[in-house]
């Protein structure tokens, strides 16, 4: 008889964790954040036929008595976005296995990919901590690096770090619940943090731009979102008309997107903003010549 689970989680990056949770185990709940049934975890539940309920908080008397009747030993949590209350926690005898993307104690909190890029980690990693009603506090379980190439993206990243995630989930739950693998605490006075991200962090001032480094950092670390942009006003081919200040997008692999245009490669914007399409990506490091 397979074992049985509760999950929790959101985002489209989670889904190889869910799939082999689904292969391997029986599901009697997954709980997520995400509202919208077209939503991926929702979508992904509905097609496979697997209970849910979409949760704003876990202080709801309803979800808690449904969290109560599974009788699950243990759960796994993988990018829910909110903090496990205590009680919640009490429900699993063995607790809950959260998979954290980054090599714990560095990089807790909402946005360890992102900030690695950001700082220009070369090396990251997948963490399986056991979880405490602390964020990203609870004691390490098994821990797995994962090189950071040049052209990662966030994007990219968590895809790949959720996928080896649930690998690596699959490869340590076995000795978890045998009582094999021993949770050790993490060190916490080395732990660093990481915040939630505004649409205002990926705006820089074209008068004071960012270098070229900090710059490519960016555009990586902020894709899909909160993507990396500044104001002004440019100069469309060759009429000289000054159009209105517009919202300039950066975008991976070379595109840059105006305000209300579609995504374009840096070749098609200096040939289509003759009068300053050229001088704007030298003046940002993003070009050379």
């Amino acid at each position: 008889m397979k074992q049985k689970i509760v999950f929790f989680g959101s985002s489209n990056y989670v889904i190889p964790v869910i799939e082999i949770i689904k292969k391997n185990f029986d599901f009697s709940l997954v709980i997520t954040t995400e509202q919208n049934p077209s939503d991926p975890i929702p979508h992904f539940c509905i097609k496979n036929k697997i209970k849910y309920i979409s949760v704003t908080s876990l202080n709801n008397s309803i979800v808690n008595g449904q969290l109560s009747m599974v009788n699950c030993q243990f759960a796994v949590l993988a990018n829910f976005g909110l903090i496990i209350p205590k009680k919640v926690l009490k429900i699993f005898p063995k607790g809950i296995i959260n998979i954290h993307p980054s090599l714990l104690p560095k990089y807790r909190g909402p946005t360890p990919v992102q900030t690695a890029i950001l700082n220009g980690e070369r090396v990251t990693g997948v963490t399986l901590t056991k979880l405490d009603d602390k964020v990203d506090h609870g004691p390490i379980l098994a821990q797995q690096k994962e090189k950071i190439d040049g052209d990662d993206t966030a994007d990219l990243l968590y895809k790949k770090l959720f996928k080896i995630g649930a690998d690596f989930l699959y490869q340590n739950i076995k000795q978890y619940i045998k009582g094999d693998l021993k949770p050790v605490p993490q060190n916490h006075s080395k732990a660093t943090f990481t915040k939630a991200l505004t649409k205002k962090d990926g705006y820089f001032d074209i008068n004071n731009p960012p270098s070229p480094v900090k710059i490519d950092r960016m555009i990586r670390a902020y894709y899909p979102w909160p993507g990396v942009w500044t104001k002004l006003q440019i100069v469309r081919g060759s009429t000289r008309g000054v159009e209105a200040q517009k919202i300039i997008k950066f975008l991976p692999e070379q595109i840059i997107q105006v305000e209300g245009k579609k995504p374009m490669s840096y070749k098609d914007f200096i040939n289509g903003y003759s009068e300053g399409g050229k001088e704007l990506l030298r003046k940002i490091g993003l070009i050379s010549n």
